[in-house]
């Protein structure tokens, strides 16, 4: 049973973008422009290039800011201000998906390679403020992006999390690698399944998945 399997967590954490909410309001696609735009202006650089420079950087290092920090010196304040500042329009609240949250036992925590500050403004708009103990960004690894351990590493040490005990729930598969090899429980939130090691459980309905858990 499901239920088994997490009956000895006792820390939550959930990423953000696409996960906490459906892939189907493409918030990331307005951040994404945003990116396009950022590079563009700081490396003075086109459009296709500045495009294919975010791909190449994100699939390179998880992020495109960590590209543009190691590869051009970028300072990751401007740039984080300036791609978070979306319109949250497309975000409806759900009910269900928070009561589903708020009856898991023990620590809820957000997560993201955001800010805290954006994530703060997505929970709000999908009414699930208020409901999670900790929301962690980027800027509390160092700027240092999942996938790479030594972000999980300072943020589950920041938080008191301990990994055996704890679960993660995310929509991109990369970032599962570090949690499952620190021993925490992992579920892929996304359309597809995608079939490795580090992916405990697949879904592609959060909320309908909460409710096997609890």
């Amino acid at each position: 049973m499901v239920k088994d399997a997490f009956s000895h967590v006792t820390t939550w954490v959930f990423d953000l973008d696409n996960t906490l909410y459906p892939p189907q309001a493409r918030l990331f696609d307005q951040i994404e422009q945003r990116m396009t735009q950022y590079v563009m202006d700081a490396l003075g650089v086109n459009r296709p290039e500045a495009d294919r420079l975010r791909k190449h950087y994100w699939q390179l290092y998880g992020t495109t800011l960590a590209g543009l920090m190691r590869e051009h010196d970028v300072d990751p304040a401007p740039y984080l201000t300036q791609v978070h500042d979306i319109s949250m329009d497309h975000l409806e609240q759900d009910a269900a998906l928070r009561a589903h949250i708020g009856d898991l036992p023990g620590r809820r925590i957000v997560y993201t390679n955001g800010t805290a500050p954006y994530a703060e403004r997505v929970l709000a708009a999908r009414g699930l403020s208020g409901l999670f103990d900790a929301v962690y960004g980027v800027e509390h690894a160092g700027f240092l992006p999942k996938p790479e351990r030594a972000a999980f590493e300072t943020v589950f040490s920041r938080d008191g999390t301990e990994p055996t005990l704890a679960a993660m729930f995310e929509d991109d598969h990369r970032n599962l690698a570090a949690p499952h090899e620190m021993g925490m429980r992992t579920v892929h939130v996304a359309p597809k399944a995608h079939l490795a090691n580090h992916v405990h459980h697949h879904t592609d309905d959060l909320t309908a998945f909460l409710k096997t858990v609890i």
